[in-house]
């Protein structure tokens, strides 16, 4: 017969285990996520860079009305059980008014929700926007152990929808957290208006459409702004650089390599890419009239206009007049 007390102490001792193993998942990633064990708080400076310019993107470049810029930054330090945005799947009310407005409150309300909810979400940060397409913005924000992931979005403008970002960047490597961290950024189509140019007036996507990255061969339509079939991809429009503060007064904050200004400043001495852009032009207009001398052959022409003008190196405009021989319809 078998021992009570023996039997007893035995199912404690399982019962305590199976206690310690639920305790000590409690809280983790799911789905073979990396686990991040540095010190719980991080501080770090985020400093985005636009490299919209006319030399690298030359097409339909917005000069006024209004001329090419940035919104302010809007992003949010968070677990994995959040998303703020991600390629190939709808956006949120909040994120839509945000691309295609540059409206921040609903987005905000949707994040501050999200962290009371599911206490996914540490923290919120911001950054002024930028008041030109080539400046620089930039802010602190602070992640935790259980939120070391950052995301964060700018709506570019003007757009119909369109926007750069990053979707949850992992600060924290394992035990330690990063030093510095740079990534260029390329644009996005939100999928909730169909404008193919910057200035497209709004036209709502009907259904709604995923998120998409804009290339330089899609959308494949020559009036699309970002449509560059020479190109094998688009450059950098921006880039954002993450660097770790050391807790202590008076932190320095190293710049970022290149450049000198703070804030929300415009940066006149960047380089970037020069992009080729192609002449385009009309199709041929209808022949005119057929004229000359009776008995002998007369002349009709034809002509096109230039809609887009060359420039960095583009191919030339083609003969904007054709003329050809043709037999007079009322000679003279």
């Amino acid at each position: 017969m078998e021992n009570p007390s023996l039997a007893s102490t035995l199912g404690r001792a399982l019962w305590t285990l199976l206690l310690a193993t639920l305790s000590s998942t409690t809280g983790q990633p799911f789905g073979g996520e990396s686990v991040c064990t540095a010190r719980p708080l991080a501080k770090y400076s985020i400093t985005f860079t636009g490299k919209w310019s006319q030399t690298a993107f030359p097409k339909q470049y917005p000069l006024f009305r209004p001329p090419a810029q940035w919104s302010s930054l809007l992003g949010a330090a968070h677990s994995s059980d959040y998303s703020m945005w991600r390629k190939n799947e709808y956006v949120s009310n909040g994120l839509r008014d945000f691309a295609e407005r540059g409206e921040a409150w609903a987005l905000m309300r949707e994040i501050e929700a999200a962290g009371e909810k599911l206490q996914s979400v540490h923290g919120v940060f911001s950054a002024p926007a930028v008041p030109s397409g080539t400046g620089q913005t930039s802010t602190e924000l602070e992640v935790h152990s259980r939120h070391s992931l950052v995301s964060f979005v700018v709506r570019i403008v003007p757009s119909p929808d369109w926007f750069v970002g990053i979707d949850s960047l992992d600060l924290c490597e394992g035990g330690r957290w990063k030093e510095q961290v740079a990534v260029d950024l390329y644009p996005h189509d939100a999928g909730t208006d169909s404008g193919f140019t910057f200035s497209s007036p709004n036209f709502a996507t009907i259904p709604q459409d995923t998120v998409t990255e804009i290339t330089s061969s899609s959308p494949s339509h020559p009036a699309n702004s970002f449509y560059y079939p020479r190109l094998k991809s688009l450059p950098p429009i921006a880039r954002v650089t993450l660097v770790r503060l050391r807790q202590g007064p008076r932190t320095f904050i190293p710049p970022a390599p290149g450049l000198a200004s703070r804030d929300n400043e415009i940066v006149d001495s960047l380089s970037g890419p020069e992009t080729p852009l192609d002449c385009e032009v009309s199709l041929w207009s209808s022949w005119g009239l057929c004229t000359g001398p009776c008995g002998k052959l007369g002349a009709k022409t034809r002509t096109r206009y230039v809609r887009v003008q060359p420039a960095n190196n583009g191919t030339p405009c083609p003969e904007l007049e054709e003329e050809a021989e043709c037999v007079p319809d009322n000679c003279v």
